[in-house]
């Protein structure tokens, strides 16, 4: 089986070089750049599995290089941030990022957050974002939700009739909620069931996530209960 190809962006050399290693020591194959531009060059050159990119580097900062990668491919992302309450945070995943590490960050952590994304996606590749093994419906076939049809059997999502292109988290995030319409589903359920979080995490991932899924399927389709979580509308 062929090693898992990390794309790492970061400027400081002494964790790049240290994170690296660490990587690699844990199986991986690393190509890691000290900047955005060179960050891009190498991730249209080698297409790796996964990108980690540190918000703050030099050329083309962290944020930018993540929609740009976004714009071209629904491969997974990870932000590091040096602040967890940063607003560099959310514009990260704002950008299309599926989750975030904060600086500093432990070696064995970092790998775990890796796994548990690679996981999720299964080494996605492809418009329709990979495999997902925990599907919306026991029974597949076509759940319609007003103008909104979720395909899960064939992983897609048309609204109106015209195709929605998601991101594999937003389509998973959409499959745990188009298979308990009218449940509210708390953020820290959503964080197990989409994001592999065996721990708490940070809910603002799971915030961002569902404004970037309303965006696309409709504003009023799924509603916020607050201080319990969000269902979709059946």
């Amino acid at each position: 089986m062929a090693e898992t190809h990390v794309l790492f962006v970061e400027d400081d050399d002494v964790i790049r070089e240290a994170t690296q290693l660490a990587l690699e020591r844990d199986g991986f194959t690393v190509t890691a750049m000290p900047d955005g531009l060179s960050g891009l060059e190498a991730f249209r050159r080698d297409r790796p599995d996964i990108a980690l990119l540190d918000v703050m580097v030099p050329g083309l900062d962290g944020v930018s290089l993540c929609r740009r990668i976004r714009d071209e491919s629904t491969v997974p992302v990870i932000m590091l941030s040096a602040r967890a309450d940063s607003i560099d945070v959310v514009l990260g995943l704002e950008a299309g990022a599926d989750d975030y590490v904060t600086k500093p960050f432990d070696g064995a952590v970092l790998v775990a957050r890796i796994r548990a994304v690679l996981r999720r996606f299964g080494h996605a590749g492809g418009p329709a974002g990979g495999s997902y093994d925990d599907g919306a419906s026991p029974d597949g076939g076509l759940l319609v939700f007003g103008d909104l049809e979720v395909d899960t059997e064939g992983m897609e999502v048309r609204r109106g009739g015209r195709p929605v292109g998601l991101t594999p988290t937003e389509m998973r995030l959409l499959l745990e909620f188009s298979s308990a319409p009218g449940t509210v589903l708390s953020r820290d359920k959503l964080l197990e069931r989409v994001w592999d979080y065996g721990w708490g995490g940070d809910t603002r991932v799971v915030d961002v996530h569902v404004q970037r899924l309303r965006t696309k399927i409709g504003q009023d389709r799924i509603e916020t209960v607050r201080g319990f979580g969000y269902k979709l509308k059946a």
